[in-house]
């Protein structure tokens, strides 16, 4: 940070980054030096060939070219690891040293290409094993300039052009006008983002519904990273030291220190009873997501089992709507839910953008018409998903402003419209009155589920939500304590999505950005650290969290001719100057649903994989999410299997909801 410019153009790569790209080429370098060298030695005065004085000019030639290369792969890597992420100040010498590498590739290149011919054309009559020698080296410079070309293509930006023109202008601007060039910034940001979207989804229809996403999308991402000049390394960095900022934090923290909820709050008894339902819903969540994920948690049974049944077409005799694998995702629905086939109402397997896949059926162990709402599966799931801004929701009998993330609630919405205006929960009702409704979801599943329940709630007041892993940024504070009353809410461990919302996103880049700036270790130590302590574990790096009385103007320092962008003028980085101060919010707050019941790990944080898991679970309150985790089970928390897992585990094993604290305060709840 901040990101080389090169050539006339801003890239994604720091001059920090070279080191471990450096240190690779040249460690494949020096190997092939010495081959060279070697094969150079074996064969000196055996070309005696027609043409082979040209093959051993190649090699003498090579062998010099190769030299000069690995001296200035030696500087490329001394340099970049010089200074700290924002200190850039010592590697100034590193554009004339990228300029000079790059003019290397020209004669490199035109030496693969007359090897190449001289092999071709020029070998013969010359000993074979001679000949496959210096082919080998030929195609061995081939194999590094293809690298090279994919390894600039990885790092190009698109927008580098223009956010190179910003770096240099943006201080001689006045405020009107770096607001214009922001904005200008951020709409061509946007529409390389939007072509991206549509490059990777040319295989779904272009209709309303995919356009408004497409460009609802594009402007969240664009806009999120445009005013800071963080390139991806720095991002890998500042979470690496988030993480071990985290555990120090966890670590120090005093395991019997506990706070309890008020009276009001539901006692252990309610916990009890809320987590074995949770449990038994659990089930239904995961199987909405049909034969991947029964294959996945079976994958010695799992086929066997569906073999049967997957091709048989139940059509006639279930209303089975669109999908492919009809019968496999059925059959695997049956195997992990127990239920028969007359116990479904209603399967839909038809996805689409805002339209998911459910299911419906009597439940007769808990004398419910259960509703199921599957989570992200497909393309067209996380399309819905990143359909993040707000949209207005009208609740009767709720009082304050209502909206929720748009993606979900048009999802929401579907489904609305086909249990109510196609008479499917009359059908269900028609045949077990005296059942109540109980919805359920996993993930993105479970924010529709959610919001399919506030939506319902008016006709049928007793119905009961479990929302498995909801998204953080669901709903607003008026409909999340209006859903306390019919909605409970489980999180697992650190897990990931319940703690995703745009608000809390910005929080985690304002957090990362001041970490990353007051870190006085160059960048490929934190790496190497990081990268470390993630595999192996260990104790925390101790990281200084204070600038060491640098001067801020020495680590603004321009870097071969660049300026670090928008410092002066960026929130993001303004945000910094005070702990006190808050961050600016653009967006409007969003909560998870319901009550929540928060499941965690009891005991280390690091365990033998072959040892045995317990759990804990207690109630929390929304605002214990509001920081996003950074941890290494962050993504495998969220999985539907290690939920369920962790659910039947709890259900088997009461006595593992007791507080590890003190015994003494087994009868309250705590956070």
């Amino acid at each position: 940070m901040p990101g080389m410019v090169a050539f006339g153009r801003r890239w994604r790569i720091a001059s920090d980054d070279l080191v471990f790209p450096g240190a690779f080429e040249l460690f494949i370098r020096a190997l092939w030096w010495v081959a060279t060298l070697v094969l150079y030695i074996k064969h000196k005065g055996r070309f005696d060939c027609h043409g082979g004085a040209y093959l051993h000019n190649y090699l003498v030639v090579l062998l010099v070219l190769l030299a000069v290369i690995i001296f200035t792969l030696c500087a490329i890597v001394y340099v970049s690891a010089q200074g700290t992420i924002m200190n850039p100040g010592p590697r100034r010498s590193m554009l004339a040293l990228v300029y000079l590498r790059a003019v290397l590739y020209v004669p490199e290149l035109v030496w693969a290409i007359l090897g190449a011919i001289w092999v071709s054309d020029d070998s013969t009559g010359c000993n074979p094993a001679e000949v496959g020698a210096v082919l080998g080296a030929v195609m061995s410079s081939w194999i590094i300039l293809v690298c090279m070309v994919v390894g600039v293509l990885v790092v190009f930006d698109p927008l580098g052009s223009r956010r190179s023109g910003a770096q240099l202008a943006v201080r001689d601007l006045e405020s009107s006008e770096s607001a214009q060039l922001f904005f200008t910034a951020h709409s061509v940001a946007s529409r390389v983002w939007e072509s991206r979207l549509r490059l990777l989804c040319c295989c779904l229809p272009q209709d309303d519904n995919h356009r408004a996403a497409f460009s609802s999308i594009a402007q969240l991402v664009g806009g999120f990273f445009l005013d800071t000049d963080l390139v991806p390394s720095d991002i890998a960095a500042g979470l690496a030291l988030l993480h071990q900022e985290q555990d120090k934090m966890e670590q120090s923290r005093d395991p019997d220190e506990v706070l309890t909820h008020s009276p009001s709050s539901p006692i252990r008894e309610d916990l009890e009873l809320e987590l074995e339902k949770a449990a038994h819903c659990m089930q239904f969540a995961a199987a909405a997501y049909g034969w991947p994920l029964y294959v996945y948690s079976n994958p010695l049974t799992g086929l066997c089992k569906l073999s049967g049944d997957c091709c048989r077409s139940r059509h006639a005799e279930y209303d089975l709507v669109g999908g492919d694998h009809l019968g496999c995702h059925f059959t695997s629905i049956l195997q992990s839910t127990g239920l028969q086939y007359r116990d479904f109402i209603h399967i839909s397997f038809h996805n689409q953008i805002y339209e998911i896949p459910f299911f419906v059926a009597l439940d007769h162990k808990r004398e419910a018409v259960l509703v199921a709402v599957r989570g992200t599966l497909s393309l067209k799931d996380v399309l819905t998903d990143l359909s993040a801004e707000c949209e207005n929701l009208s609740v009767e009998g709720v009082s304050g402003t209502c909206y929720a993330h748009k993606g979900i609630s048009q999802a929401a919405h579907y489904i609305y419209k086909k249990l109510v205006n196609d008479g499917i929960l009359s059908q269900a009702f028609n045949i077990a009155p005296e059942y109540r409704l109980v919805i359920t979801g996993h993930s993105l599943g479970a924010g529709t589920a959610s919001l399919l329940a506030v939506l319902l709630r008016s006709t049928h007041p007793t119905l009961e939500c479990f929302a498995f892993s909801p998204p953080g940024g669901l709903m607003s504070k008026a409909l999340a304590d209006y859903s306390k009353q019919f909605v409970v809410s489980v999180v697992l461990g650190k897990d990931l999505v319940p703690r995703l919302s745009i608000p809390n996103m910005e929080d985690l880049k304002r957090r990362l950005l001041k970490v990353v700036s007051n870190c006085s270790k160059p960048k490929y130590k934190i790496l190497m650290h990081g990268c470390w302590y993630e595999l192996f574990g260990g104790t925390p790096d101790d990281f200084p969290t204070e600038m060491e009385s640098r001067r801020e103007e020495e680590l603004n320092q321009p870097l071969l001719g660049e300026e670090s962008l928008l410092v002066r003028h960026s929130s993001s980085y303004q945000s910094l100057s005070s702990d006190d101060s808050p961050a600016p919010h653009t967006h409007l707050p969003l909560f998870l649903p319901g009550r929540v019941m928060h499941i965690t790990e009891d005991g280390p944080a690091r365990r033998h994989c072959f040892s045995q898991v317990r759990y804990r679970a207690e109630w929390s309150s929304e605002t214990a999410f509001r920081n996003v985790l950074i941890s290494p089970r962050m993504i495998a928390d969220h999985m539907p299997d290690v939920v369920l897992r962790a659910l039947r585990s709890l259900t088997r094993e009461p006595h593992a909801l007791l507080c590890p604290s003190s015994m003494s305060h087994s009868h309250l709840n705590v956070i």
